[in-house]
């Protein structure tokens, strides 16, 4: 398979999970992968577990100087970028009356500030014609107790990903959004509840999705390869939702 042959994609929060199952995809499809995520000893992980041409990068999301960092590091490497797919992010849980400035700035440094600046860092290095992927999350069109922040830096992603399609038209760019719904990956168990609500929580996701289970990582990964493929050439400044039908009914 070579989807993607040649084609050189840098992917954020890639050490796990959604990114992590891309990454092993894009490779399988041909690409060269830059894999960036903010733990060292995950990257060294993974690095040995996956097979094809690419390079890890040590980077936080959140921070200017290391999304500047991933970007010359892959360009170094590889030269232009044809696929960047901003993925990283976090999903702490708060009430509202208990939020405070330091859950808004975790999430939105990481959710909002940190793809923008990626985006910005990226576009002189990407190749006209290439396409630019969003994660987003069903959280910014359907509520969600105790995710306020979260939903809205979602919210906030998906209209500035529509201002950017609208910037890079010219240059044949195509940007679009996955907007997954509950799927298994390690961020649920980031979100600092005990195992026991962690649980209860999955079952009561689970059950209001119509196809009755959690999605897997391999599942978005798929759509992310659909997305920066020649297969959604015609594809341009969509939110695809991905979550068993739960924001449609």
């Amino acid at each position: 398979m070579s989807k993607l042959k040649n084609k050189v994609a840098v992917i954020t929060g890639a050490n796990s999970g959604i990114g992590l199952a891309t990454a092993k995809l894009f490779l399988k499809e041909g690409a060269k992968v830059v894999i960036s995520g903010r733990r060292q000893e995950a990257l060294d992980e993974v690095a040995e577990t996956l097979e094809g041409e690419f390079i890890t990068v040590l980077a936080d999301a959140s921070k200017p100087e290391d999304n500047a960092k991933l970007i010359k590091k892959a360009t170094d490497a590889f030269g232009n970028i044809d696929v960047l797919f901003l993925n990283a992010g976090v999903a702490p849980i708060s009430p509202i009356e208990a939020i405070d400035e330091n859950h808004y700035n975790a999430v939105f440094e990481t959710n909002v500030k940190g793809p923008i600046l990626a985006t910005k860092e990226a576009l002189p290095h990407l190749n006209d014609g290439g396409s630019i992927l969003f994660t987003s999350s069903i959280v910014n069109q359907k509520a969600f107790d105790g995710f306020g922040v979260y939903s809205a830096s979602k919210g906030a992603l998906r209209a500035f990903s529509k201002v950017l399609t609208s910037e890079v038209k010219s240059r044949g760019i195509r940007v679009n959004t996955i907007a997954p719904g509950p799927i298994e990956t390690p961020i649920f168990g980031k979100m600092g509840l005990p195992e026991e609500v962690l649980e209860e929580t999955g079952k009561g996701f689970a059950a209001m999705v119509p196809l009755g289970r959690f999605g897997a990582a391999e599942e978005i990964a798929k759509t992310a390869l659909f997305l920066a493929s020649d297969d959604a050439s015609y594809i341009n400044g969509v939110e695809l939702e991905v979550d068993g039908g739960l924001s449609q009914i």
